[in-house]
């Protein structure tokens, strides 16, 4: 009996000493800690940056070929609203003393008196006077020829009148159509050039930082869009005007037939005397028969 206390005993002693360094070497990672991960440096951003990002601002900071892009797309922006201002008043001043001048031709009852008017008052300047000149050097000129023969002359000479006068009002609106055709291409070309000058310099600094690229993009997007600023106005306003010029071309052509009306209207009432005398004189001719 006291051989089996004395072992249960040592048992016990044995199981109380031993179990906790077991118990340790079982779950040694549940005692250990976890060292804490390194957090990632931020990348150095330049001292120089600029904090001004104005339209301004980035025209300085911008490339010296960003820059002549910028100041050529804003030259031609002036120079659309220029000739937008030009044409304006002028193709007003044509539209008006044409309207004015062609209400003329139809109120008179002959060429001459349709002269007399137009040229008496403001209207005695501009193509429709010049159609009417022309219209009355031409009867001057063929007093004796046939009538097919004047108005076929007559029509060649007004065509080429209305002709020229479409020319001139037309002029200059061809740069408004290469404005509007080319400045997009041009603003793209500064903005192409500008991302380029951006990557190169993401290259040299060796760094991503959205701060770094950001100046120089935005730089070369501004020429982009000073490139749409300089065409929209530019096709739209050329539009414009070219409705207008057709507009002002129908009036002188219808100013031309309202010439070659009258001038037909004359040459017939000269004819019918010509015509009735002849006729009186054979009457006669025959009666003395």
């Amino acid at each position: 009996m006291n051989v089996v206390m004395r072992r249960l005993a040592l048992g016990a002693i044995f199981v109380l000493v031993h179990l906790p360094a077991a118990a340790r070497e079982a779950t040694p990672a549940a005692e250990t800690p976890i060292p804490p991960m390194p957090m990632p440096t931020p990348q150095a951003v330049p001292a120089n940056l600029p904090h001004d990002l104005s339209p301004w601002a980035m025209f300085v900071a911008a490339d010296n070929i960003v820059k002549a892009v910028i100041i050529g797309l804003a030259l031609a922006s002036l120079a659309t609203w220029t000739v937008w201002l030009a044409k304006i008043i002028e193709l007003t001043s044509a539209l008006r003393k044409a309207r004015s001048a062609l209400r003329k031709l139809q109120r008179a009852d002959n060429l001459s008196d349709a002269t007399r008017e137009i040229e008496a008052e403001w209207t005695k300047d501009g193509p429709v006077a010049e159609l009417v000149q022309a219209a009355m050097r031409e009867t001057e000129r063929s007093v004796d020829l046939s009538a097919d023969g004047v108005k076929e002359r007559l029509a060649i000479a007004l065509s080429r009148i209305e002709a020229r006068a479409g020319r001139d009002m037309a002029r200059s609106t061809g740069l408004l159509a290469t404005i509007g055709a080319t400045a997009p291409f041009i603003g793209l070309f500064g903005t192409v050039w500008g991302i380029m000058n951006s990557f190169i310099g993401i290259a040299q600094s060796k760094t991503t930082n959205l701060a770094v690229v950001a100046p120089g993009i935005a730089e070369a997007l501004l020429a982009t869009a000073i490139g749409l600023v300089a065409a929209i106005p530019a096709v739209i306003i050329y539009n414009v005007f070219a409705r207008a010029i057709a507009g002002y071309r129908a009036l002188l052509s219808d100013a031309s037939g309202e010439v070659l009306q009258h001038l037909s209207r004359d040459l017939e009432r000269q004819q019918k005397p010509v015509a009735s005398r002849a006729a009186s004189s054979a009457r006669s001719r025959w009666m003395a028969e």
